[in-house]
């Protein structure tokens, strides 16, 4: 019996070692390679602004951008964090579709275009504080918190203080690299939501179509502790690839702050072009 225990593992070994297609465990998975793109720090430079722009290839498994350690660093979502209370709003019920009315109250705004009843995707789109104000408190601080665990969005904890303003000041944080991670997830449909959900929001999220790409994303500006942080996310559909983005910009000092609201986006989509992911804008 022994001879034909040795006999069989020898058998066992031997073809293994000549299986050419030996599967690598998940936890040993190529991690991501990361190309530094010096011409997005020329993008950002001509603009007159600093940060980062953050590009995956999930098909390559490529990072690129022009400053990793600026990618790891946590800012504040700011309205980026639109797109997972959407989720969450439409997930627990308390808005039921993107076409439920927002009312205006007739109180002055900080934005004309927030002076005048919203349907929920055009205060997405438009990206009405007072309307994600109140859809916050109808959320309610338990299931913000147990919705933000599961969707594992940021560094994010909220307080019954803070739930109407936590994306926009205080201690919330997410790197760009964590915003792809998300937006990545909810794209493969990975996040435990419905498809419904998933499409509606998808939908608000569309910006730009042409015949050769589909650019799905939001913008968000924080001004906290007298500091401008801005940010654009999401992802772009190519006809045979999906690339996801993170930028995330603040002002130099001689910055025209008249431009802040375009220059996030401009200086996006012209990183675009320098890799060949869209022709024009």
């Amino acid at each position: 019996m022994k001879h034909l225990y040795h006999l069989i593992l020898l058998t066992v070994l031997f073809s293994c070692s000549n299986n050419k297609t030996v599967p690598i465990p998940k936890n040993e998975e190529r991690a991501p390679t990361r190309i530094t793109k010096p011409e997005f720090q020329t993008i950002l430079d001509s603009a007159d602004i600093h940060g980062a722009i953050l590009i995956f290839d999930s098909e390559a498994n490529e990072y690129y951008s022009n400053d990793f350690a600026w990618s790891e660093k946590g800012q504040l979502p700011a309205s980026t964090f639109k797109i997972p209370n959407s989720i969450i709003a439409l997930e627990t019920g308390v808005v039921a579709s993107d076409s439920v009315l927002f009312k205006w109250d007739g109180e002055k705004r900080a934005f004309k275009v927030w002076e005048q009843d919203l349907l929920f995707k055009d205060a997405f789109k438009y990206s009405c504080v007072p309307c994600f104000r109140e859809i916050a408190r109808n959320i309610g601080v338990n299931r913000m918190n147990e919705y933000i665990a599961k969707l594992d969005y940021g560094n994010i904890q909220v307080y019954s203080t803070n739930i109407d303003l936590f994306w926009l000041i205080g201690n919330a944080t997410i790197t760009p690299f964590q915003e792809i991670d998300f937006l990545k997830r909810f794209y493969d449909a990975k996040l435990p939501i419905t498809k419904r959900t998933e499409k509606l929001v998808k939908k608000m999220m569309i910006l730009k179509e042409s015949p050769t790409y589909k650019i799905f994303g939001k913008t968000g500006w924080t001004m906290d502790d007298n500091k401008n942080n801005g940010w654009f996310v999401g992802f772009v559909e190519t006809k045979n690839k999906v690339y996801y983005f993170a930028t995330n910009v603040e002002p130099n000092s001689s910055f025209d702050m008249d431009l802040f609201p375009k220059i996030r986006k401009e200086v996006t989509y012209q990183a675009f072009q320098k890799m060949n992911i869209i022709d024009t804008f």
